[in-house]
């Protein structure tokens, strides 16, 4: 087998499933329509009893899909809305067409009835709002891309959402040390963009990051496809500036790699999905930019030569190697139907996607050629392709990259996002389409090797209470017995708060839950999520 170049293909990378990203605008006008939202008995304000973005089918109500009940928090006056309105101006917004987008997750399958969206653009406007909830006894659900897959950024009931889009401005950025400064709402892929024009990168990124925020991924501790070589976000964010659920803003937004001075707070709300405080400012460090970018994408005749694969990429490419991504064939089949994008290779049981980052483009050129001459030759891999201009970089990321927009095309999508011993990676995949047999559509599992995380992914016509019986708790409990992780990197959110237990044991969930009424006693920041309620 020989190398070849990479066809012509779409390269188009933006995401576009209905309502992936909207742009509010600003106002303050009071709906009086009221609204059938399960457990609220008192409505004076109204939000939209139906959803239907973009023209798409009403997305059921989160309460009448999932056995949850409203907690007893204050619903929204008018007398609450002139007091937002006097913190920020003109950014109260209660209309119902512009609430639509916020109150539905992005995979449309939970839906909240939220009255009232706020716009803060500052620390201090974030705290007073809070200082308002706790005195009133308000619920908050912060918000900022609204791109999350685990339903922790979208409200349950009513919660009041706060949205961190208007808090977006870079503070500052050392071009010596990298370290960048920045408020929370700052969008992923508009940092990248400033910091690649001061020859940094980010240390993360995502396929959503055209419409995350960074304090959604440091809130959520997400992972995505540059964990392998720069690790996570616990060890590259230096500092944070919070605000706790009574107002009081903790600001430890240093600077310093190193500062060994007392509890490292920080780390409690990196992954902590907006239930300890809300992030409202981030200090990150960010790796030099790489002179030299290398992508191969490959054809493994099975999952074994994956591995190998795998093993051999890390013996022979060492530092410069800085993802190593899988996908299965109806991965591939799913992008190719959905999205016509071109497979670059001949058909295999499974793809590769192997990608190097370095200081000198011949000499990391000769290395990764080397490799995949010797996994070819092997028989390791049976067909590649390798890409060294950023077009066709790009073009080869979209097929790993799309896979989830493929999916949501596909139709309902039950997903799971669990880390694993990377032996037994694709097998709970192979276990599930015997499980599962002509009830799902596609079982597929795709995702991040190198960090032995698995992306599963079951697609069906709708919801069926069938098929999700038959998934749960089948797959959190086949993950324990792994001793692996039911959440890798997505969070747990409101979909995963109750299987906390699979991954956890009891002493650790009650010090999580001692430590969240300590810092939120009224427990009003994003309620209903990540942790299981307490008996």
């Amino acid at each position: 087998m020989v190398l070849h170049l990479v066809p012509r293909c779409s390269a188009r990378l933006l995401w576009a499933s209905p309502g992936w990203r909207r742009t509010y605008t600003q106002g303050a006008s009071v709906g009086q329509k009221r609204l059938g939202c399960p457990g609220d008995t008192y409505r004076p304000l109204a939000c939209r009893g139906h959803s239907s973005v973009s023209g798409s089918p009403e997305v059921m109500l989160t309460p009448e899909r999932y056995p949850v009940q409203r907690l007893p928090f204050s619903t929204v006056s008018e007398e609450d809305l002139a007091a937002f309105e006097r913190i920020i101006p003109g950014r109260v917004i209660t209309d119902p067409e512009q609430l639509e987008a916020c109150n539905v997750d992005w995979l449309r399958a939970l839906r909240g009835c939220s009255k009232v969206l706020l716009r803060p653009q500052t620390s201090e406007e974030v705290s007073q709002i809070l200082r308002h909830c706790h005195k009133r006894n308000l619920a908050v659900n912060p918000q900022g891309g609204n791109t999350g897959m685990v339903g922790g950024s979208v409200p349950v009931f009513d919660e009041v959402i706060l949205s961190t889009a208007l808090m977006n401005q870079v503070i500052s950025f050392h071009d010596v040390s990298g370290i960048l400064v920045c408020q929370a709402g700052c969008v992923l892929e508009e940092l990248s963009h400033y910091v690649q024009e001061r020859d940094f990168i980010m240390p993360l990124d995502l396929g959503a990051k055209g419409s995350c925020h960074i304090g959604g991924n440091v809130a959520t501790n997400a992972g995505g496809l540059r964990f392998l070589r720069y690790g996570s976000l616990r060890g590259t964010v230096l500092g944070l500036e919070v605000v706790l659920a009574d107002g009081t803003i903790l600001n430890c937004l240093t600077s310093l790699r190193k500062d060994n001075t007392g509890y490292d707070l920080k780390q409690l709300f990196i992954g902590s999905e907006g239930t300890l405080g809300i992030i409202t400012a981030v200090s990150i460090l960010c790796p030099p930019r790489p002179k030299a970018v290398n992508v191969a994408f490959l054809g493994c005749p099975g999952f074994t030569e994956v591995l190998q694969t795998f093993s051999t990429c890390k013996g022979m490419l060492g530092e410069i190697l800085s993802a190593f991504e899988f996908m299965d064939s109806e991965c591939m089949q799913l992008v190719g139907q959905h999205l016509h994008l071109t497979n670059p290779v001949q058909e295999s049981p499974f793809y590769v996607l192997v990608e190097t980052s370095g200081s000198r483009a011949g000499h990391d050129s000769e290395k990764l050629t080397n490799v995949l001459e010797k996994v070819l030759n092997s028989g390791l891999v049976s067909d590649g392709t390798m890409a060294t201009d950023q077009r066709k970089v790009q073009m080869l990321w979209a097929l790993r990259e799309r896979i989830t927009e493929a999916l949501s095309r596909d139709g309902y999508v039950f997903k799971y996002d669990i880390s694993l011993p990377v032996e037994r990676l694709y097998d709970l995949v192979i276990d599930l389409r015997t499980r599962l047999g002509p009830r799902a559509k596609h079982v597929v599992g795709y995702g991040h090797l190198g960090d032995g995380n698995l992306h599963l992914n079951v697609t069906a016509e709708a919801f069926s209470q069938e098929l999700l019986t038959a998934l749960e708790p089948y797959v959190y409990a086949w993950t324990a017995e792994q001793r692996g992780s039911v959440s890798a990197e997505h969070g747990l959110g409101f979909k995963k708060k109750n299987v906390l237990g699979y991954s956890k044991p009891p002493v650790a969930v009650k010090l999580m839950q001692q430590l969240k009424a300590l810092l939120d006693p009224k427990g009003i920041l994003n309620p209903y999520k990540t942790l299981p309620a307490q008996a």
